[in-house]
């Protein structure tokens, strides 16, 4: 990897901060920014819960929904 002068002097700084190799430092800076990108994007999570807010559906009781759930289950010929 190649970096410009005043960037390596940056991490070694920061490296030095920690008391860290400025490998090891760039190889936990390397897991972070890989764990951060593999995680679902918080703000798309955010918005789809908002979106889905705005929307009118049907509600009832939820013991209600369950007894009528469980009542469809025992009957095959409910629709």
């Amino acid at each position: 990897m190649l970096l410009d002068e005043d960037e390596l002097a940056e991490i070694q700084a920061l490296a030095r901060r920690r008391h860290q190799t400025t490998a090891a430092w760039v190889r936990d800076a390397l897991r972070v920014a890989r764990d951060t990108a593999s995680r679902p994007d918080a703000r798309r999570k955010l918005l789809a819960i908002s979106e889905a807010a705005q929307h009118r559906h049907p509600t009832a009781d939820i013991d209600q929904m369950l007894a009528d759930i469980e009542r469809g289950y025992g009957d095959p010929g409910a629709a």
